[in-house]
């Protein structure tokens, strides 16, 4: 039986606005196994920001249980839930994070420089690695404003991936690049799939769904459909249909 990586127990979240209470998530249940790529879909206002903040553990439900790896973290401590954080989760994001004028290795670093047990020579090794696994073993040295938007998302997956987290947490991680340089980062995510990683890919945009194992929907703060996809296309195929495709350097 797989490993249960993700485990939410009727996850509620309310604000207060004002004098109003608005409620963000309205009792979320569900689960997520070792090696799924799971797509959170949903508008704004759905509830995606929130939940993904919660996953993320960057913030606490009002009510209900949230495990991440066997640990509950809604009731933690923030010091605590930033070492699970830390150790477990590796973030992706839509405006990539990444430190200006600093070069690859030294951004893929940054993960590991908040863990004592790593030493520098070690911290540069794992960085190197990282950078390989998603095709920048040439752009070591190069410094985010010395890259395409494609290539500093690249970065920033190495970076998540650099600690070798449990789940891999993408929020919109396509959303700045251009169709071609899209579906490269798919083709990428869909490696780190085949490879056994865990990955939940949150975005607004619907055709990303066909590209990963499971879609979970969200309206007004629920889940309101949860479905499996046994014809996942391929990125690869689909970017070898566009015009002008050429030799797949990176973008």
């Amino acid at each position: 039986m797989e490993k249960e990586i993700i485990k939410l127990v009727d996850i509620k979240r309310s604000f207060l606005v004002g004098n109003e209470v608005v409620k963000a998530l309205r009792g979320v249940s569900f689960s997520v196994k070792a090696g799924e790529f799971v797509t959170i879909m949903g508008t704004s206002g759905s509830g995606k920001s929130t939940l993904l903040n919660i996953l993320g553990c960057l913030d606490t439900p009002t009510s209900g249980e949230y495990y991440l790896d066997g640990i509950r973290t809604d009731s933690m401590s923030k010091d605590k839930r930033a070492d699970i954080r830390n150790s477990k989760i590796g973030f992706i994001f839509q405006n990539y994070n990444l430190l200006p004028k600093t070069t690859a290795i030294e951004n893929v670093e940054l993960p590991l420089i908040y863990n004592p047990g790593i030493p520098a020579r070690e911290r540069r090794k794992k960085a190197i690695e990282a950078l390989k696994l998603v095709g920048l073993g040439n752009r070591l040295d190069h410094k985010s404003n010395q890259m395409s938007g494609g290539q500093q998302q690249r970065v920033a997956i190495a970076r998540a991936l650099v600690n070798d987290p449990v789940i891999l947490l993408a929020d919109e991680a396509t959303g700045n690049l251009d169709t071609r340089t899209s579906l490269e980062i798919l083709a990428l995510f869909q490696d780190l799939y085949k490879d056994g990683r865990t990955i939940l890919f949150v975005t607004h945009n619907p055709e990303m769904s066909d590209f990963s194992s499971r879609t979970i929907a969200l309206r007004d703060g629920k889940v309101i459909s949860d479905t499996y996809n046994d014809k996942i296309k391929d990125a690869r195929e689909e970017l070898a249909l566009l015009p002008g495709t050429d030799d797949g350097q990176e973008r």
